[in-house]
Formats: C-alpha cells, structure tokens, sequence
C-alpha cells in the first residue's frame, strides 16, 4: 500500500496528518520526481514529521535536504523486517542523493595459481562471484597493497612462473625474470619438475597463513643441507626462514578467542563519516578496510543499518561468523538484520554490541583506527595511489605501474646524440633512477635506431638491477611505441606494460594540444580529456624526462664546443679554451679576430694569440 503527496513549491506540512501510523519506507523526491532520500520508520507518520520540527532534528544537512523535498511517497509493509528489506532495495535503485550508498561493482584482488598445467603459473587476478575453474585462489584481499607485497615476497622466496601457457609453449630462452631469479626456468628446463612442485607447496603454504609450518619445513631442509656440507644452499634456507618471520611476526596481533569475527566502528564529523571493519580470523588481525562517504543525512544508527545491509548482502564479500558494532550507537533490531543477513548468505551470523570485556577494546581498537583514517584520508600518497589504479585501468595495463620509467632522445640535426631515463615511484621522483645514456651506435639523428639503443642497453642489463618497471613510458607516436614494444618482447619483458604519448598532429595551440596515447590492447590511440588530472600526470612524467635529456644534450654540447681546433695549440688549455669560447662563440669566429682582439680575453697573451691565428689558418689551408 503507497501514499504520495505532491506539491510543486515548498511541501506543504499541512498534508503531514494525512501519513498512516504504520511500518514502512519513505521516499522524499524533488520537483522533478527523482529521489533525494530513502528512510525506514515503525511510524511513519511520526518519522516524517520529526523533520518539519524545529530543533527536533540537529542534522546540518536536513534543512538543506528540505529545500528541494517536493514530494513525499510512503510504502507500508506488515512488519519491520520487510522495511529494512525494501529500504535496502530502494537505495540500490535509486541511489538517492542524501543516503550512503556501497558500489556493488568491486572486486579484489586475489593470487591464483593455476593446477591444470604441469608447471603452474602464478598471477593476480580479479573476479566477481564464483572463481573461475582451472587454479587455486587465496584471498581475496580487501588491500591491493597486501596482494601485491606477498605476490612479490612468494616471487622473491618461492619462484614461480608468470607467463601465460602459450608463451611458454614458444619460449625458447629464459625470460628476464629468470635472469633476477625471479624464477625457475621451467620453460627450458632450467629446474625438475620436483624442485618446481616444492615451491608451489611451500607458496600455498605461505599464502594460506600456514607460515609457521612452512618455517619448519625450511629449517629442517637448512639441517640437512649443512649436514650435507652444501653451506650454499643452507644459507639460501636460512634467509628464506628470516624473511618468512617477519611476516609472522607482522601478522601476531593478539585478537579474540573466537575463530572468526569483524569488528565495526563508526567516526563522524558533521556529515562526513568514516566506517572501518577489522577482520580478524583465527585469532589474528588479518585485514581491515575503510568506507569513507561525504554529506550524509542520515543519523548514525540509519547509517549502520544501511551499510550493514548492503555490505553483508553481497554474498562474495568477507564475513566473520561474528560482528561487533559499537554499544554507543543505539541499534534496537539487531537480531532482525543478523537474520536476513543470515537467510541470504546461507550461513549463521551473530551481530551484538558489547559493553565491556575484550570485545570492547576491539570495538576501541577500530574507532582509533576510524578517526586516524578520517585524518589522513587526504594524505598525498593515498590520492597517488588513487591515481595510480585509475592510470591502469584507463589505460588497459596488465601491472600496476608502481615504478614508472620514461625515456626521451635528444640532438641537434644529428650531432650530440643523447637520450635520458627518469624514474616515478609510488607516483613521486625517484632521482636514485635517473640514467644519462651517450647514443654509441647510431652516427644520425634516426630516433627509432637511438630508442633501440637505448631499450636494448638499459634491459639487456635489467639482470643486475633489483627491480623492473611495470610500465614503460615513451616520448613518441605510434612507430616509437611499435618499436618498443618488439624489443621488449625480443628481450622477454613479460614483466612491463608500453605506452608512448605524442602530440596530435597539425596541432599548434601549445598548452592546449592534443595528446595521443598508445596503450597495450588498443588498435586507435587513446584520446584523454586534456583536463584530465591522469594526461597531466603522463604529461608532467614526459616533461620531466624531456627536461633531463635537454640537460644532458646541453651539457654534451658545452664538451663538444670546448673540444675543438684549439686542443692542438700548444700553450692554450682549458681555461683559456672556455675563455675563447666563452667570448666569440665559435673557433670560426675566433679565427677571424686580430691578435689585439684575441688578447682582450682574460689569460690570453700576445704570443698566445699569434700561436692560435697561425695555428688556425694552417688548418684552414
């Protein structure tokens, strides 16, 4: 049964008697009929009138709310469940303005590690619902970062593969990871299919939380290897069993008794508000997450309502068999949410609101964590990561681009070759990176043959460096990127994504051009908005590396001019060569000055300047 008032000014209180006294949602809409706000109530009659109440309502954002309400409609049910049901069902489909409303579309990232191939590959991936068949998941993890730090640690402790199945039916030579044991070399044989096996057990293991008995495997082996007197390979055990007890002295964080709950805890400030979940799963700290939402009308128990609902209802999101809220924020129906949470997931949730004990100082332990987030949730380094994921989806990478590296040529019609290599970080300058390259095998200004270069140099040492780049930025159009992307595959690159990034031809607004980019997997360039803060960060990347390598060109043509006809004039140094130089310009110009204008210059005699006129004209003749 619905009830709707209309009113095509402000809303007219007078029709407030006319709501019914019975359970149901509300729904407050604009002159336009679209929804600003959805609310629940025993009462509706009563709830709806609170807002037209001085001072019965201290929320800021209501008299903003009321402003645009033109419209009121009502739906009654017959108890309060169904109105948590149906308000949770109207946010998701009208995803009003006012209300707090969780994205359904995300997925995590988790490892998987592939069982239908002899020698198993290891990626991250991400899916939604049901993992795919063909591989072993472990996660999801609800922080990118965590994913990528254990991929990374099993890659440095456990190699194992990356390449797809095709690429390792062609491979014919091991790929550059192999070369910064990075792994094994299964594709050319490089280890047994034994010694492959014992490291996708032992990262399983690792991967299943399991590190105290992968650390005993491993210091039984080391034993062994030194009984054996192979000191080497015991060493190499040992520093493995180090590394894995860092990270199990990370994941010690004492915790409850109970094998699996989440603990929730709410901080606001006016209508901004952050939720934060702790996870913790046999009795450990295992993961926490963040909810983060701006100008919200809804109080704090409405708030907890929704976001309980639709953060459970999602049946591929994690949840403890308990959940713990804060006992400050009053929640009479806490039984008839963990009941409908517990119907649609299959399983029995208990939710509860503990006034002392342990389960208390978890419940502080997470408000702690709410408020340092709400501080620092724009911290820069948040908002480069940010920037970070949204760069690679826009741009259809394979990796997240953690370490960015660009390279850029530099000459002058052919003369003076040079080219340069900046390094990003974590989205920042990492100047530790930065490379100066003379161009050795390349005698023109042919800029494809000087990329060849310098690619082939920088990767074909790429064994000794500790790390690789996940994407590689280059200052060029589409054959800069063409060729880029063969010698990378030639050099077995599984590890880094290409782009180039060019100006759009017959363009000449200057600041305003149009830039193109040439991205993995796209046939046309990629056009961005060029407001967009993405282009900007690629843009200030290239610059910097343009800036670099016109530093060096320059510096490369200070040597050049100093180096010259004067080298051979006995008496005439370095001084006296930049002096010249530094005065005239150039050894013509010198040539053509008198010996009284040769010696206006700072160190220069009257016998030196007669050597360097006699000196030059014999070379001219």
């Amino acid at each position: 049964m619905t009830f709707s008032f209309l009113s095509s000014t402000l809303f007219d209180e007078a029709k407030l008697e006319e709501f019914p006294k019975k359970p149901g949602c509300y729904l407050m809409k604009d002159e336009k009929g679209a929804v600003l706000y959805v609310g629940k109530a025993v009462n509706l009659k009563a709830r709806i009138k609170q807002y037209f109440q001085k001072g019965s309502d201290e929320r800021a954002q209501v008299p903003y709310l009321l402003e645009h309400v033109r419209q009121i409609d009502t739906v009654i049910v017959s108890s309060e469940k169904e109105a948590l049901l149906l308000e949770n069902t109207l946010i998701k489909r009208y995803q009003p303005k006012y209300n707090v409303l969780l994205k359904d579309d995300k997925s995590y990232l988790s490892v998987k590690i592939t069982t239908n191939h002899d020698y198993p590959m290891m990626a991250i991936t991400r899916y939604k619902g049901k993992p795919p068949k063909g591989a072993d998941y472990f996660g999801p993890y609800t922080n990118a970062t965590k994913a990528r730090t254990m991929f990374d640690l099993i890659s440095r402790l456990f190699p194992l593969r990356q390449c797809s199945d095709e690429e390792f039916q062609r491979r014919e030579r091991p790929c550059l990871l192999y070369q910064i044991k990075r792994c094994l070399g299964p594709c050319v044989k490089f280890c047994s299919e034994k010694e492959y096996t014992n490291n996708v057990e032992n990262a399983k293991k690792l991967l299943s939380g399991h590190t105290k008995e992968l650390v005993r495997v491993l210091k039984k082996e080391m034993d062994e290897a030194a009984r054996e007197l192979e000191f080497e390979k015991a060493a190499l055990y040992l520093k493995k069993i180090r590394a894995l007890e860092t990270v199990q002295d990370t994941q010690n964080v004492e915790a409850i008794s109970a094998d699996s709950v989440d603990v929730i805890a709410l901080y606001r400030k006016n209508q901004d508000v952050v939720i934060t979940k702790l996870l913790y799963r046999d009795s450990k700290l295992m993961d926490f997450r963040h909810f983060e939402f701006e100008n919200i009308v809804e109080d704090d128990t409405e708030l907890l309502h929704s976001f309980l609902l639709q953060h459970y209802l999602k049946v591929d999101e994690l949840m403890g068999r308990q959940v713990l809220i804060s006992s400050s924020i009053p929640i009479n129906d806490l039984e008839i949410i963990a009941e409908i949470i517990s119907d649609a997931r299959d399983v029995k949730v208990e939710l509860s609101a503990p006034q002392k004990g342990e389960k208390k100082r978890l419940l502080e332990l997470a408000l702690m964590n709410a408020e340092a987030r709400f501080q620092a949730k724009k911290d820069k380094r948040e908002v480069k990561e940010k920037e970070l994921i949204l760069l690679q989806e826009k741009l259809n990478l394979a990796h997240f681009p953690r370490r960015i590296e660009c390279f850029d040529n530099s000459h002058i019609a052919g003369s003076s070759l040079v080219a340069a290599q900046v390094v990003f970080v974590n989205g920042e300058k990492y100047a530790a990176g930065y490379r100066k390259y003379h161009i050795k095998t390349v005698k023109t200004g042919d800029d494809y043959a000087m990329l060849k270069e310098v690619l082939t140099r920088r990767f074909s040492e790429a064994k000794k460096e500790n790390e690789l780049p996940d994407l590689i930025v280059i200052d060029g159009g589409k054959g800069h990127y063409r060729i880029a992307c063969q010698l990378l595959s030639e050099l077995g690159m599984i590890s880094s994504d290409v782009i180039a990034i060019a100006k759009e031809e017959s363009r000449h607004d200057k600041g305003l051009t149009q830039e193109m980019l040439f991205c993995p997997g796209l046939d046309e360039p990629l056009m961005l908005d060029r407001h967009s803060q993405l282009l900007q960060f690629l843009q200030m990347i290239r610059d910097e590396a343009h800036r670099f390598a016109i530093a060096f060109h320059k510096q490369t043509r200070k040597k050049a001019l100093i180096k010259s006809a004067l080298d051979d004039i006995p008496g005439i140094g370095p001084t006296k060569k930049r002096s010249l130089l530094m005065a005239f310009g150039s050894v013509k110009a010198i040539q053509e000055k008198s010996v009284e204008e040769l010696c206006k210059v700072k160190g220069v005699g009257r016998q030196d300047a007669a050597r360097i006129l006699s000196h030059l004209s014999q070379r001219k003749d």
